[in-house]
């Protein structure tokens, strides 16, 4: 894909519309801040990426993502005001809340992920995009839920290897990120980046656009700007929206997830130390 050219004005002044599209890691949970309008914020990777580039470029900075949203919530809520802002880039980071709900479909999700996809390309925009990495492996999950989690995780991770080879754009491929496994990558739920994360994937697609020829900041990997957790704030945040967000997921997943433990354990099972027995070769006139 082109690189994108922003405008400029008859002062020289150079323009980049920044449009990004997702779910609660683009809105930044996991990395508060104090803001002028409320003690805590939020800031993340897409404004850390946004802040890199304001270095170098007038930035309109256009961030749509919802928390809890999914694919099908993009397409509804977020697409046609990115599409309106005419970005140079363009973010698409949304799948993941997918992947956890009883309404699972893959078959919508890759219509809405390509529909998503096709709408921005069609923009003359830049596309960052990522690859998930094993969800249930940072949550600590038992094997028989840990299984068909990361089943569906892969259909979602196939649906974006379908949109970067269709619309090209820029990745970052989480699962080989080793830092991912770090806890300090996480914030209290590990589900949501920690400061370090949100700078580490900001530094990360910051990298990609300098290849790309677009010229940015260096986004720092060390800890700035944001407020210290402790173990008031995370258990306030606990309260507040960790345990309300489980009871809705096991509620919802609940009965998925006996069905499979079921599944699993009534499948037979060979004994440990024995092979699968061999056909015996079929006999001449037989």
């Amino acid at each position: 894909m082109a690189l994108p050219t922003p405008s400029s004005d008859r002062h020289g002044t150079r323009y980049l519309r920044f449009a990004a599209l997702g779910d609660s890691t683009t809105v930044g949970l996991g990395d508060p801040v104090a803001t002028s309008v409320s003690p805590t914020g939020w800031r993340g990777w897409a404004r850390l990426l946004a802040d890199a580039l304001a270095t170098s470029y007038d930035v309109s900075f256009c961030n749509l993502a919802v928390t809890g949203a999914t694919a099908g919530c993009v397409v509804a809520g977020q697409l046609d005001e990115a599409v309106a802002h005419r970005p140079d880039v363009a973010s698409l980071i949304v799948g993941v809340n997918d992947t956890m709900r009883s309404t699972w479909d893959p078959v919508r999700l890759r219509e809405d992920l390509m529909g998503t996809a096709e709408a921005l390309h069609g923009t003359g925009a830049l596309l960052l995009s990522a690859r998930f990495h094993d969800h249930g492996r940072v949550l600590g999950l038992p094997a028989v839920l840990r299984r068909p989690l990361g089943a569906r995780i892969e259909a979602v991770n196939e649906v974006y290897d379908e949109v970067h080879a269709t619309f090209g754009g820029l990745r970052i491929d989480l699962g080989l990120q080793q830092e991912v496994l770090d806890r300090s990558f996480w914030s209290v739920d590990r589900l949501h980046p920690s400061e370090l994360g949100h700078r580490v994937l900001a530094h990360g697609f910051a990298r990609l656009l300098l290849a790309e020829g677009l010229t940015l900041a260096p986004v720092a990997t060390t800890p700035e700007g944001g407020l210290a957790s402790s173990w008031r704030s995370d258990l306030r945040w606990c309260m507040a929206e960790g345990a309300p967000w489980i009871g809705r997921r096991a509620r919802d997943l609940g009965p998925w997830a006996v069905r499979t433990a079921w599944h699993e354990a009534r499948a037979p099972r060979r004994p440990a130390g024995r092979a699968e027995p061999r056909a015996l070769p079929a006999r001449a006139g037989k």
